[in-house]
């Protein structure tokens, strides 16, 4: 099943299931199952429903409702950089020895089909597509080969970054935490029908152009690896999200033309998960819009 967080019609923020082109309404506005998606996920409720748990929700179609990102508010958003051996490589910075970490706020967050916002203080935005993880189970020394039996789901993401924010200092965090930077969606699909990760294939693609393209597989550091290092120094819960890291192929080392601009509709694929289409504004044209998405976003 596809969950996904949305807004109703009415602008309620509610959660439910998308199937064959409809959402059905489990959230507040609907059938009341849990409040919200990152409820369902801390309640245990989240991939185990069945069809029969579905009937009697009001339902909408997908092109009436508003998506948010897939968890609105986790308690924690853990990213991984350069962890693919191609964007290491690109950036020259291989031969690690332990997963660069950074954090996102979860208010930086917007969903599937929201705009992307280009600060006004850079000339330099990039796209990372990305797979990301929820936890389902608290996790706290987490053994690798226990490490699957903590995952909730998967999603796509893109970090939107802000490159020369990111390289001003040592600490990547002031180039990834710019509003409306870190799209999440537009499905959280449960792990259980993902199956092997590693044969997913995630993709990227800018006006239609591939980006980037790569197997989950080639992931430097794997996902047990890294569930194992993150729970070795911090406490995660149900609902966390940890994003894995993006392949080579960013706009920064592209070429001429490589970075984002106004108009930019950027694509991330991950095989199963669905498909997250944002395109880029400018700030100053998104502000009203920006405004209203992050009042949807923390709504009930």
């Amino acid at each position: 099943m596809n969950y996904v967080s949305f807004s109703a019609p009415n602008g309620s923020a509610t959660w439910g299931v998308a199937a064959r082109g409809a959402v059905h309404d489990l959230g507040p506005s609907g059938k009341a199952l849990a409040p919200s998606l990152h409820a369902a996920v801390v309640e245990g409720l989240f991939g185990r429903l069945t069809p029969a748990d579905l009937e009697g929700a009001p339902t909408h179609a997908e092109e009436d409702v508003t998506f948010l990102p897939c968890l609105t508010e986790p308690g924690k958003i853990i990213c991984i950089g350069v962890n693919y051996r191609t964007h290491q490589e690109e950036s020259g910075k291989t031969g690690q020895t332990a997963p660069t970490v950074f954090t996102r706020f979860p208010d930086t967050q917007m969903g599937h089909l929201a705009p992307a916002v280009k600060p006004a203080s850079t000339g330099k935005f990039d796209y990372e597509g990305e797979m990301a993880l929820v936890i389902g189970k608290e996790a706290w020394h987490v053994a690798p080969e226990d490490a699957f039996d903590h995952v909730a789901g998967y999603a796509n993401y893109n970090d939107f970054s802000v490159r020369d924010w990111q390289k001003a200092a040592s600490q990547w965090i002031p180039g990834k935490n710019f509003p409306a930077t870190g799209a999440f969606g537009p499905y959280l699909v449960p792990a259980s029908d993902v199956g092997d990760v590693r044969e997913l294939t995630l993709e990227t693609r800018v006006n239609g152009e591939v980006r980037q393209h790569a197997s989950v597989a080639d992931l430097y550091f794997d996902i047990p690896t890294l569930i194992s290092y993150v729970t070795g120094f911090t406490r995660l819960r149900p609902g966390d999200v940890i994003v894995t890291g993006t392949p080579g192929g960013v706009g920064l080392f592209w070429g001429e033309d490589g970075l984002l601009n106004a108009g930019d509709e950027v694509e991330v694929e991950v095989t199963g998960l669905g498909v997250l289409r944002n395109t880029v504004v400018d700030e100053s044209a998104a502000e009203p819009a920006a405004q209203s998405a992050d009042s949807l976003a923390h709504a009930g």
